[in-house]
């Protein structure tokens, strides 16, 4: 049996880079962390499917399984972390330091980390006396595409009754959040001489009225689409990036506006698309091949716990705090697809992940440990 300690686990996971980032130059393989999970997770005599993810740059998903029959817990985490700032570093982002109570280093809080907990919790349990499966599941590229849960899903080889996602919420169990997407909005114009406008058409001038359209829909679903759980409880929109035009002597021939918009689970991604392009319809007849929409990467839908086994019960009675929402996204939406009751759970804050000096504090270390051990009890025995 393996004899590292916590700590000594929790280092080699973090001197293991594993970056996700959309630029090719930043952009790492996870092989490597995927297999030193699945060895520690094989000596505890789990069975370990291993899966390339497709359309990826070499990246995996890890599902380590023991004990057989219906239902089960997972228990899951992205490997991959977000590039760095060398400069804003004072710790080695590849080098887990514990100083002050608190574990420095790249991946420690959001949220690698999170499988040395999984790995101290199951050391006291019985595993060959499990009634109902434990899963693990190591996927890739959440803080990009999310590619490695959206593979997973559709492979649908699993139907736990429970899933817990170990991102940073000070344990405190998140039953919901919003989702994120965004879009570049391009107006083509014509460009040319700015002492005779009639001879050009100003891209600008249209992505004012564009604007204006956008501004509208965001007052609409500001009155339409409300959930009070959350701390801000409407869905936004944020215009967030607009260029266009060379010089203010020439009409501007190209104009393109970034926005995004974080909606609520009663309002699906398919709908407030449509919403978008609604919107936008009168101004695409009036100024025809002249404005497009296009989504600036995949969607990450909103979340909301189906909470059919009773899994919102049983986080608040393990863990003394009611369920909340939260604002940002994870895999939660698409963990739900497998059928299972999904909550997001695990030590450490948000407020510290995609930080410099990434940390978590060490008095998370027991009561987490606890936690798990906890679940796994609860669900599979």
């Amino acid at each position: 049996m393996p004899s590292l300690s916590f700590l000594e686990r929790y280092a080699h996971i973090i001197n293991t880079p594993s970056i996700s980032a959309f630029s090719a130059d930043l952009d790492q393989s996870n092989r490597a962390i995927i297999d030193l999970l699945a060895g520690w997770f094989k000596d505890y005599n789990f069975h370990i499917n291993i899966q390339q993810v497709p359309n990826a740059r070499n990246k995996y998903n890890m599902l380590a399984k023991i004990g057989s029959g219906e239902g089960g817990l997972l228990l899951s985490g992205h490997s991959d972390t977000v590039p760095f700032d060398d400069n804003k570093w004072q710790f080695d982002p590849f080098k887990a330091q514990e100083n002050d109570g608190k574990l420095y280093g790249l991946g420690t809080c959001d949220m690698k980390g999170f499988f040395a907990f999984i790995l101290e919790a199951i050391q006291d349990i019985p595993l060959k006396d499990l009634k109902k499966p434990l899963y693990i599941l190591a996927t890739a590229d959440e803080e990009t595409s999310m590619a490695g849960a959206r593979f997973f899903v559709e492979q649908q080889l699993i139907k736990p009754d429970m899933a817990i996602i170990g991102e940073p919420t000070e344990l405190k169990p998140i039953f919901k959040h919003k989702g994120h997407m965004g879009h570049s909005l391009n107006v083509q114009g014509q460009a040319g001489h700015s002492s005779d406008p009639a001879k050009g058409v100003n891209a600008i001038e249209i992505m004012y009225q564009a604007i204006g359209k956008l501004i509208a829909l965001k007052q609409q679903l500001t009155e339409t689409h409300r959930d009070d759980a959350f701390s801000v409880p409407e869905v936004t929109m944020n215009l967030g990036h607009i260029h266009g035009g060379d010089g203010e002597n020439r009409i501007c021939g190209h104009c393109q506006l970034n926005f995004d918009l974080r909606a609520i689970p009663s309002l699906s991604d398919e709908e407030a698309i449509g919403m978008i392009d609604e919107a936008l319809a009168p101004l695409m007849q009036k100024y025809p091949q002249r404005i497009t929409r296009e989504a600036m990467y995949e969607t990450a839908p909103a979340f909301g716990c189906r909470n059919e086994q009773g899994i919102l019960e049983l986080a608040k009675k393990l863990t003394g705090f009611d369920p909340v929402s939260a604002n940002y996204a994870t895999e939660a939406p698409f963990i739900n697809q497998l059928g299972c009751d999904t909550i997001v759970l695990g030590p450490g804050s948000i407020d510290q992940a995609h930080q410099p000096d990434e940390f978590i504090s060490l008095h998370y270390v027991d009561p987490t440990v606890t936690l798990l051990r906890n679940f796994i009890k609860q669900v599979c025995f």
